[in-house]
């Protein structure tokens, strides 16, 4: 009897060890993300000034370039879709009726370098008029229609070949294909969206500057800490991970903040731009950032943020990393 509770002691201090586990490695790299995470936004709102000023600066310094994209957009969605710059008008002859009309566009439509061909008859071309506003009083004067029957003709290939081949149609008066405004259009687009690129790399550059400054000041305050953590044997990645989470809180700030003061930007200048358009018989109207491309310039001024906190952090890191003596 006592021979077997002697044996069922050593049995249950044999079990103790394999109930304490070692924490696993993958839980303690995810605790100390979350806790990097929440902790570096902790340092974030604990100074506020310092954070306004460089959110602020990061903030200006991204909305430049995202301006001047965002105005490029309008003005090329103001001129027309390259579609409509790339129609042709065939103005067909007097005396050219309908049903000839509505042959001829069949025949158009069965050419392989030809997408469209919409007809509009002389009463479409006529309500069209009229409702332009103002040549009310002058379409009745007239009395009779003068307009001819229209083909609209989106070609598929060259535009130049078509023309000089609509214009051998016998039935053709007029043909009207205004390509060169559209393409110096198309090359101060071209040019401007260059300008953009080159903004963005330049203001993104100061931006990375402006957050790795930051972060390095705060590296400055603590580094007796990080001495501490080195002399315990603690990795770069393990040091590195709070920086890298501060700079990127510092970008997601700015993106935010471009953001908003971009489309502060658009709705103060919206009213008198539409009140213009309207002037000229337009309904154009200032568009901003829709929700996808919002988040999406949002999130890259975060990965701008972390990206520059690494730069800095793994410089100062190499600098002060313990050597073997």
């Amino acid at each position: 009897m006592s021979d077997n509770r002697a044996d069922s002691r050593p049995a249950k201090a044999e079990r103790k060890p394999r109930a304490a586990r070692a924490p696993s490695s993958v839980g303690t790299w995810f605790d100390h993300h979350l806790y990097s995470f929440v902790a570096s936004l902790g340092r974030v709102v604990r100074k506020p000034w310092a954070t306004a000023l460089t959110v602020g600066v990061m903030a200006v310094a991204l909305a430049l370039p995202l301006g001047l994209w965002l105005v490029l957009d309008n003005v090329a969605r103001l001129s027309g879709n390259v579609q409509q710059s790339r129609e042709i008008s065939v103005f067909l002859k007097q005396d050219i009726g309908s049903a000839r009309a509505t042959a001829l566009a069949d025949e158009l439509r069965a050419r392989g370098n030809i997408g469209k061909v919409e007809l509009r008859t002389p009463q479409q071309g006529l309500d069209e008029l009229r409702a332009r506003g103002g040549l009310g009083d002058a379409i009745d004067a007239v009395g009779e229609n003068p307009l001819p029957n229209l083909l609209v003709v989106t070609p598929k290939g060259d535009e130049t070949l078509l023309v000089s081949s609509l214009r051998q149609i016998p039935e053709a008066d007029l043909v009207q294909h205004d390509s060169l405004w559209r393409q110096r259009l198309d090359g101060w687009l071209r040019f401007g969206g260059r300008v953009a690129w080159v903004l963005a790399a330049l203001l993104g550059l100061g931006a990375l500057l402006v957050v790795g400054n930051t972060v390095r000041l705060d590296i400055q305050s603590r580094r007796e800490e990080i001495g501490v953590l080195q002399l315990l044997g603690a990795t770069d990645g393990f040091i590195r991970r709070p920086f890298l989470y501060l700079g990127a809180w510092y970008g997601l700030a700015a993106g935010v903040l471009s953001i908003a003061l971009l489309t502060l930007a658009a709705t103060a200048l919206r009213s008198p731009l539409a009140e213009l358009a309207a002037s000229y018989g337009s309904r154009f109207e200032l568009v901003g950032f829709d929700p996808l491309p919002a988040a999406a310039i949002v999130l890259a001024a975060a990965l701008l943020g972390w990206l520059g906190a690494g730069l800095v952090t793994g410089h100062f890191l190499r600098q002060t990393r313990p050597t073997d003596t």
